[in-house]
């Protein structure tokens, strides 16, 4: 009794050593939020130890989680919902039942989950786009990709912009009943990703006869090239992502060379040649002066490594690399950011470089929020937080669409 005693100490010990939780005073719901945090990083603990003694990845073991949220394609009185296909990309699709005089708007909606993990049938994503669909009484398509480390780039975006472009076709709008006219792609965390690159691609590729009307992006993360920007240093042991987890998934989003992590950790993971790029990244100019506080800006140690990852220097993995003449071509765009995030700066650079461009973007910036609180709107466990935002993106929807 005594030595499973002192092991079960030991374990205790062990696990609270790795669980350092950090959750700022500001917080809606802070007890709820720092029971959610500390459970997050359990997990994390969990599959980083299944991870070192060989039985699988921690990407894998947050996947197997994950999938107990997942949900069947269940019809309701007001919607259809089904699981299909478009070319060899899975999606699913919500119909409305209404009975509309005139053609819809559509949504096509990409998850987040850092490359990694997660699907449209999580709970969270599956009420989302199902309230679009009711609410906008709109066509919503919830769009999956192949995942990472099984996967790299450019894998997860040339999934996405399949699915987008067979579903602009006119003949499968005209399928759906959807209006060519008034169609937005959208997107969370690295889904937002996805979707402005996707949003890029489309509105800039000349073959391409239909258009996107609108983008929304909820806390994209829209750049690879600098891993020290100012919400990186504040937000290191940020809620839900930190950063070096946001380093693992987007060094396992590139590449199985596993001394990139620690390049990026340590901001040498760029080419000497990528030096023209950072002026669109240059934060010292781009953020405003509120969130650039005192921090000095120092441009990242190029050449360090000899990294061969086209990825690096690639408008499709980091959008905010596009040069002014793609970014004009751009739609209406709405962003939404957290304060206590890693990705947060890289919102605030895309809206103030589409605005510099003549794009009218409606930014929202939510002082309390953290990253990944739209995962967390559904039973057993939700945030006000995560409510907020999903009904802000549904809002700015339904008077823009």
């Amino acid at each position: 009794m005594g030595f499973r005693a002192l092991c079960l100490g030991l374990c205790c010990v062990l696990l609270a050593s790795h669980i350092y939780i950090n959750v700022p005073g500001n917080v809606e719901e802070y007890w709820k939020v720092m029971a959610l945090e500390m459970g997050v990083k359990t997990f994390k603990f969990m599959g980083t130890c299944l991870e070192n003694i060989g039985i699988m990845t921690l990407e894998e073991f947050i996947s197997v989680i994950l999938t107990l949220d997942y949900t069947q394609p269940l019809s309701d009185e007001y919607v259809t919902v089904t699981d299909t296909a478009f070319v060899d990309t899975s999606v699913r699709l919500y119909l409305p039942k209404r009975k509309s005089e005139i053609p819809r708007p559509a949504v096509i909606y990409i998850h987040g989950g850092g490359f990694s993990f997660g699907s449209f049938k999580q709970k969270a994503f599956d009420s989302m786009n199902r309230q679009t669909a009711n609410k906008l009484n709109a066509v919503v398509v919830g769009v999956d990709y192949r995942l990472s480390p099984q996967h790299h780039f450019p894998t997860h975006f040339e999934d996405s912009f399949t699915a987008v472009k067979f579903f602009l076709q006119d003949k499968i709008l005209s399928e759906y009943g959807v209006d060519p006219t008034r169609i937005c792609i959208s997107g969370d965390s690295s889904g937002g990703t996805l979707a402005a690159a996707v949003a890029l691609q489309v509105q800039n590729d000349i073959e391409m006869k239909r258009k996107i009307k609108l983008q929304a992006l909820i806390y994209p993360s829209l750049q690879i090239i600098d891993s020290y920007l100012p919400a990186h240093r504040e937000n290191e042991h940020a809620i839900i992502l930190s950063r070096d987890m946001g380093i693992r998934l987007m060094s396992s989003y590139l590449t199985n060379d596993k001394t990139f992590a620690q390049a990026m950790r340590r901001n040498q993971h760029m080419p000497l040649e990528s030096r023209h790029l950072f002026k669109f990244v240059n934060w010292s100019i781009l953020l405003p002066e509120k969130y650039r506080k005192d921090h000095v800006y120092t441009e990242p140690v190029l050449g360090r490594y000899n990294y061969s990852l086209p990825a690096l220097m690639d408008v499709r993995a980091s959008p905010l690399l596009a040069n002014d003449s793609l970014l004009q071509n751009l739609p209406s765009t709405y962003i939404i950011t957290c304060q206590h995030d890693l990705t947060r700066d890289d919102g605030f650079m895309y809206a103030a470089r589409l605005q510099n461009v003549g794009v009218q973007v409606t930014h929202d910036h939510i002082e309390n929020g953290f990253h990944g609180a739209l995962s967390f709107m559904a039973s057993p466990v939700y945030l006000h937080l995560g409510l907020k935002i999903s009904d802000m993106y549904i809002s700015w929807l339904d008077k823009n669409l």
